[in-house]
């Protein structure tokens, strides 16, 4: 593990793998190095590329300073591209696809864009979106300490998820996980908005992209990766065979060894 220093100061941890071109990976919410996909699809994609997994700020060994600004989470991937040799392709899913668009829209120094599912309709059902004042509602639970309930809130009343997933989830082993990081899911919030497609930041992101999801994602989400698809100039589209919104990186890993190294 390595750290290297935001713009504010804020240190922020890496791990670095592999030789070759570097690409630099974003989390979604409620990950982290030490929990979710991306350690493993690093893993994979170390055989052709420098891979640079990190800690977004607020998690496991990364610092965090008050207040917070997506701003500052830009400055976060630019700090790593800095590392990396002052130009990096990057890959972000879920929140963080969100996430690398800002950064691309905010003209890091990216040579290659890849996309998951960026959840700008992410949670509706039957017509009900996120609630406008989630980041709010969440920040408020953490505050009061109440961890559990902002996960809750964000899985049932933001994702969609059915309640009964989160009781089930409390005698999982991965429950302490999710609340280690419960206190960053308002930054997720205010990455995302309202979670409708940020269209002018969309337009404006001028590098190679390539935008993915999965073909038996909910159609909500399907219909927001082709728009994400079609608003960045020259992106290309690609849904992967049998995948939802939590995608196998064995089958990501090759789309994106391909995209990147093409």
């Amino acid at each position: 593990m390595s750290k290297v220093l935001s713009k504010d100061g804020t240190a922020i941890a890496f791990d670095k793998l592999g030789h070759g071109e570097p690409v630099i990976l974003v989390d979604g919410a409620l990950c982290s190095r030490a929990f979710g996909p991306l350690p493993n699809l690093a893993k994979l994609l170390a055989p052709h590329f420098t891979v640079f997994n990190y800690d977004r700020r607020g998690r496991n060994e990364s610092g965090d300073k008050a207040p917070y600004a997506v701003q500052r989470e830009v400055e976060d991937i630019e700090a790593l591209i800095a590392e990396a040799g002052g130009s990096a392709s990057v890959f972000g899913t879920s929140s963080g696809a969100a996430l690398a668009l800002a950064a691309a829209a905010n003209r890091a120094n990216i040579k290659k864009l890849a996309l998951y599912e960026p959840p700008f309709v992410a949670g509706r059902r039957k017509g009900r979106g996120a609630p406008p004042d989630s980041e709010m509602q969440l920040r408020r639970l953490v505050d009061q300490g109440r961890r559990a309930d902002a996960v809750k809130f964000f899985m049932v009343d933001m994702v969609g998820m059915p309640a009964i997933f989160t009781y089930i989830m409390r005698i999982l082993p991965v429950w302490p996980k999710l609340k280690a990081v419960a206190h960053t899911l308002p930054y997720d919030a205010a990455v995302l908005g309202d979670f409708s497609l940020p269209r002018e930041r969309a337009a404006s992101v001028a590098v190679p992209t390539l935008v993915m999801g999965g073909e038996k994602s909910p159609v909500e989400l399907r219909g927001a990766v082709e728009a994400v698809a079609q608003t960045i100039p020259g992106a290309k589209l690609q849904m992967l065979k049998g995948q939802t919104h939590n995608v196998d990186v064995k089958i990501l890993a090759p789309v994106l060894v391909d995209f990147f190294a093409a």
